[in-house]
């Protein structure tokens, strides 16, 4: 559940008219509410509190400071891909210890930045990232803790571009080899292998792929603890999906029994990295519509937000639903909401049914908080958007929105040119 709903025909969030905001700081912007963010943390970290656990917001999903500080005050973690996140994440108070590194491009400057901030471990995406991580904490003696990401060759059921966890991905390590890669772990002397991790897509609406790759954790980790090793932690990722349409992901309690159950027995400190189900339907993006038009083929509703602002429907073809900050207009019209970018792959929906839209009127673009912002580009020297949380009656600016200058700023004319 979350908190935009409908008063009396005009669309809030929380206690206040999205249209006051819009008329303070303009359109574009994301719009989060503070009270859905809470909820949903709750209602997943919630759902393990019977187990030992540790649940890290995966902040590629929505990497604003204030969002950070929310969950970090809750007590959450991180997931995090790169030194800009961690420092992100540092910033908004998390602390180290429960700081999760993955990605599979990790620098070698990105891991010095972690082993010194002491972060609770790395997730190892190789075997010559494996060795780089060793190198670098032996340049400051010190054992960097690890665990290998194992790739379970399971498919997710989701879109091509987000799964994660199948043989043809990057991500991760065979899981056929990766006994072998834990013997060779082992024998680094500035390494500590203290879990096992596997992420196996994003935006998964059934549990099953989630059990299917636990089981054969289980098997490895039991292979593990055979030889000796200690396996304090065990890593499933995220990817737990949300209703954008008409799916009907598994509530967060119906994912933690059966991950519980699955789990009984295993002994390990299980963690978390949702992200999406945690920020995707507590955030929105609200746009104005600019013009109107139709042809002999289609009708066009050309808004002020394009695909710079808001890239998941072009690039994944992906559905979010569009209402009209007021629906008064009980008259419906099919057409394609499209942004000011030049490409014709530049639209947030195509062939939506929607109440007749005018020009100036508002739309809200909906579960827009997971990759939204963060996947957002300054493409045709566009601004990228301000961004707005709403506390109950208040709202707070927690991004400027960007201006002309800061679109060349750190660029420069050299001599020779002037």
């Amino acid at each position: 559940m979350h908190y935009f709903q409908y008063q009396q025909d005009e669309l809030y969030c929380e206690e206040v008219p999205i249209r006051d905001i819009a008329e303070e700081v303009g359109t574009p912007f994301y719009l989060y509410s503070h009270r859905t963010l809470k909820r949903h943390f709750n209602a997943f970290d919630g759902a393990f509190g019977k187990v030992d656990h540790l649940t890290c917001f995966s902040v590629k999903a929505n990497s604003n400071l204030a969002i950070l500080k929310i969950f970090a005050d809750l007590g959450s973690g991180m997931d995090v891909v790169s030194g800009g996140e961690l420092y992100r994440s540092l910033l908004a108070g998390t602390k180290p210890e429960k700081i999760v590194y993955s990605g599979v491009g990790k620098t070698l400057k990105e891991i010095e930045y972690a082993l010194k901030t002491d972060i609770l471990m790395f997730n190892v995406e190789s075997l010559q990232e494996l060795t780089a991580i060793n190198h670098c904490a032996g340049r400051f003696n010190m054992k960097a803790r690890v665990s290998l990401r194992i790739n379970p060759d399971i498919d997710p059921k989701t879109h091509p571009y987000i799964s994660t966890g199948m043989k043809s991905n990057k991500f991760g390590i065979d899981i056929k080899h990766s006994f072998e890669d834990y013997l060779h772990a082992k024998e680094m002397e500035f390494i500590e292998v203290v879990g096992v991790d596997c992420h196996i897509g994003s935006q998964l609406t059934e549990v099953e792929p989630f059990i299917d790759a636990l089981e054969k954790l289980a098997g490895l980790i039991n292979q593990l603890r055979g030889q000796g090793f200690a396996i304090k932690y065990l890593d499933l990722g995220g990817g737990l999906g949300i209703k954008y349409d008409q799916e009907s992901p598994p509530h967060p309690s119906e994912y933690a029994d059966a991950i519980i159950k699955c789990t009984s027995g295993l002994e390990s400190t299980l963690i978390f990295e949702p992200g999406r189900v945690l920020v995707g339907n507590a955030g929105i993006l609200i746009a104005e519509v600019l013009y109107t038009k139709s042809t002999e083929l289609k009708n066009f509703i050309i808004v002020d937000a394009g695909m710079n602002d808001l890239l998941r429907p072009s690039l994944y073809d992906s559905f979010h639903e569009i209402l009209p900050i007021n629906r008064k207009n009980k008259e419906e019209m099919q057409a394609d909401i499209v942004g000011p970018i030049c490409e014709s792959g530049d639209f947030l929906a195509r062939e939506r049914v929607v109440p007749k839209l005018e020009q100036g009127d508002l739309i809200a673009a909906m579960s827009a908080g997971a990759y939204g912002f963060t996947m957002s580009s300054n493409y045709n020297s566009r601004t990228r958007p301000a961004e707005i949380l709403v506390d109950g009656k208040n709202y707070h600016i927690i991004r400027e929105r960007e201006t002309w200058l800061d679109l060349v700023r750190g660029e420069s004319i050299p001599e020779f040119l002037k």
